[in-house]
């Protein structure tokens, strides 16, 4: 039954006018006139973290953006991002969570989704102490080897078909499935694979929950940022339903079958969900939280090194002398008759510096996942209340003329005159975040994209697609959480090294 309607202006008018007073006792920072309702919504422009940084030229370096009813804090200078993950930390440590991160989460049992508090503390131990140890990441190096390997096989199989002679490739395909291969070996120990490369029933299913994971997440209405709106917009509680029970499902499946390959065995593998089944009595670590820690691996995983990647591989193609110095560097250290490997690494600081000059350029989570006040804080001299979302701007803060000499231009070198810490210690250089929410896997992540990148490099010489000249290759983002390429990079791959090479070892 509808509401009159006097009685449903009273209600709005009631609600605008509390919304207003619970506001002014505090200063908050400058940023565009939001509207009644809907705040500055219709105001934000699909490229969210480029929307952001033209509002900071007119509003400052730290602006308000109401989403809706909630306000939402944006900093886009070192210092100010300094203020939010180091100075007052442990207050803006929480996370905001809408309807769809609340139910696949199971209210922040996870790691990502969790408040700051004692269960965020727990799971960050296991993450820190048992998992992302370096004695297990080079247990695990054969496995990323054995991925990265297996794409350089698939590339040079395509490229040297007669047929396919000079013709491009979409480079995103092949990061892609060596990303997945390389993330649920990891995490689960196997390769969801038949003999003839197509995905086993059980990788199908897992590519299905990943899919339909991003689809009812992106299906959530304007509602969702206007709280008072939300019983008119209700979650399909059936379709969320039936994506957490195959996703827990398909995991219980898995961790039953290790379970009982360990208990035949004896012995426990390094991959994350034995580690996790091992660890669960020592650390009281539930069903839901091993769940959710391994999902928790994938998504972020999986994104992340493709992104970074590719955005890698497309500032190559655009700037071949930089592609010829990273080779000149591999030629000169590994030479033209072996294959590079991780423990190379250290011994190609160029190489290191392009993967770093990458991520500043195009860092994989732009405006980073929001910090939620969980007190009342300044930064910059401006309140922030209590309940409010603060997003570091790391994008801006990576181009930022004050600090970065030519910010535009794709010149690694620059870390080479001097090394910037790229794993939270430098507000400068922000890709994995920093302070309590710092990504636990950054190290994994750096080792996946320096040694893909090195790989695709050392294996073949690329070029841009026929009749592309290279300052013609878009470098346009596409919206969203994370920063794909708009227009993916497509590139002709020419073998540099003999046959033999290109081949992965039985394993």
């Amino acid at each position: 039954m509808a509401l009159p309607l006097p009685v449903a202006l009273a209600i709005i008018f009631i609600f605008l006018t509390y919304n207003i007073y619970q506001w002014l006792p505090y200063k908050l920072p400058p940023g565009p006139r939001p509207l009644p309702v809907v705040g500055n919504l219709y105001d934000i422009k699909p490229v969210r973290f480029r929307c952001f940084w033209d509002w900071s030229k007119i509003y400052g370096p730290i602006i308000s953006v109401w989403i809706g009813s909630t306000l939402n804090v944006v900093v886009m200078n070192w210092e100010l991002a300094k203020e939010v993950l180091k100075d007052n930390d442990q207050s803006l440590a929480d996370r905001h969570r809408n309807r769809s991160t609340e139910k696949f989460s199971r209210g922040g049992q996870d790691l990502i989704w969790a408040d700051y508090g004692p269960h965020y503390v727990k799971v960050r131990k296991v993450c820190t102490l048992e998992l992302f140890t370096p004695k297990r990441l080079e247990a695990l190096r054969p496995i990323r080897e054995d991925e990265v390997i297996a794409m350089v096989e698939s590339i040079f199989n395509h490229c040297t078909k007669p047929e396919n002679l000079g013709q491009s490739i979409k480079v995103k395909d092949y990061l892609s499935k060596v990303s997945f291969n390389n993330i649920t070996r990891l995490a689960f120990g196997k390769r969801f694979e038949n003999p003839d490369g197509t995905l086993d029933e059980q990788g199908k299913e897992l590519k299905t929950i990943v899919d339909n994971g991003v689809k009812i997440g992106g299906s959530l209405s304007v509602a969702e940022h206007i709280q008072w709106l939300r019983w008119m917009f209700p979650v399909d509680e059936a379709a969320f339903n039936r994506h957490a029970t195959r996703r827990d499902n398909l995991t219980r499946v898995i961790m039953d079958e290790h379970t009982l390959a360990r208990q035949k065995s004896g012995g426990a593998k390094q991959h994350f969900v034995d580690a996790l089944l091992t660890l669960q009595q020592k650390y009281d670590l539930s069903d839901d939280t091993i769940i959710g820690l391994l999902w928790d691996m994938l998504q972020a995983g999986m994104d992340t090194t493709v992104i970074a990647t590719e955005w890698g591989m497309a500032e190559l193609v655009k700037n071949p002398r930089v592609q010829s110095k990273a080779q000149e560097e591999l030629d000169r250290v590994i030479g033209l008759e072996r294959v590079m490997t991780e423990a190379d690494i250290p011994n190609l600081p160029y190489l290191q510096c392009v993967a770093k000059e990458a991520l500043r350029l195009h860092p994989p989570t732009p405006l980073m996942l929001p910090h939620k006040a969980n007190a009342n804080v300044k930064i910059g001299g401006y309140d922030i209340p209590k309940g409010s979302n603060v997003h570091v701007n790391v994008w801006a803060i990576g181009r930022d003329p004050t600090i970065w000499k030519d910010p535009i231009e794709f010149r690694p070198e620059r870390f080479l005159e001097e090394d910037v810490d790229m794993r939270g210690h430098d507000f400068r250089l922000l890709p994995f975040g920093a302070g309590r929410r710092v990504c636990p896997g950054a190290q994994l992540a750096i080792y996946l994209v320096t040694s893909m990148l090195g790989h695709l490099l050392h294996h073949f010489h690329w070029t841009p697609a026929p009749g592309v000249d290279p300052e013609d290759i878009d470098l346009a983002e596409n919206p969203g959480l994370v920063t794909y390429m708009r227009k993916p990079i497509h590139a002709v791959a020419t073998p540099r090294l003999p046959s033999h090479l290109y081949e992965r070892m039985p394993a």
